[in-house]
C-alpha cells in the first residue's frame, strides 16, 4: 500500500469564527488565540512526516494558512458545503489510502497516526473516536462515498452513524484509541493548565 496522505482540515484564525463554543466562556480574541495552540501542536505532531496536505476554510484564507506549512507540505481550500460535504471532496481529490485529522483534538501522537496507517494495512477505514460523540481521525484505503451519506454533522452521532453505514455497506472498521475534542473552557483549561 502506499504511504497514506494526511490531510489536516483547519480554520483561518480568525477571531469569531473558530471555537465558537469556547468563545463563549472565553471571548473571540482568546478562543482564536486557543485555536492557533491547538492547531499549532496538531501541525507539530505531523512535522516528521512528509505526505501532508492542509485544508483550510473558507477558501480564500491561503495567506493565513501559508505559514503554518513546512517543507513539501502542500495545502488546498476545502470548497463549499458542510462537513461531510467537505471530507468527502477532500477523500474524492486524491487518490489511494488517505487520513484525515482536524485540530480539536491536540493530544494527538505521532504513534496515532502510525497505528492508522497500520490499520489501513488490513482494514478498508480506521476510525478514531472522540469522547463528544464525533471522531478525531478517519482514514481509508479509497474514497468510500457510502461513510458521508445520512450523518448528521456537527452532532453527538457522528461516531456512531458513521460505524452503522460501514456496518450496513459492508466495510471492516478498525477503531482507535478514544480522545477529546477542546471545545469549553474546562477543556481548554485541563489541555492548557
Amino acid at each position: 500500500m502506499p504511504e497514506p496522505l494526511i490531510i489536516v482540515f483547519l480554520k483561518a484564525p480568525r477571531p469569531g469564527a473558530v471555537k465558537t463554543r469556547l468563545a463563549k466562556s472565553i471571548g473571540p480574541e482568546a478562543a482564536c488565540q486557543a485555536y492557533m495552540e491547538m492547531s499549532l501542536s496538531v501541525l507539530e505532531t505531523l512535522r516528521g512526516f512528509n505526505r501532508v496536505q492542509l485544508r483550510f476554510t473558507p477558501d480564500d484564507a491561503k495567506s493565513e494558512i501559508q505559514s503554518l506549512l513546512q517543507p513539501g507540505w502542500s495545502s488546498a481550500p476545502q470548497g463549499s458545503g458542510d462537513l461531510g460535504d467537505r471530507m468527502k471532496r477532500a477523500f474524492q481529490e486524491t487518490a489511494g489510502p488517505t487520513i484525515l485529522i482536524g485540530t480539536d483534538c491536540p493530544t494527538i501522537e505521532p504513534t496515532d497516526l502510525d497505528e492508522a496507517r497500520s490499520a489501513l494495512e488490513i482494514h478498508p477505514v480506521v476510525i478514531g473516536p472522540a469522547r463528544d460523540g464525533g471522531y478525531w481521525l478517519i482514514g481509508m484505503r479509497e474514497c468510500y462515498l457510502d461513510l458521508f451519506t445520512g450523518i448528521h454533522w456537527s452532532t453527538d452521532r457522528v461516531f456512531s452513524e458513521t460505524m452503522n453505514r460501514a456496518k450496513q455497506v459492508g466495510l471492516p472498521v478498525q477503531t482507535l484509541r478514544t480522545l477529546a475534542d477542546i471545545d469549553t473552557k474546562a477543556d481548554w483549561e485541563k489541555w492548557s493548565g
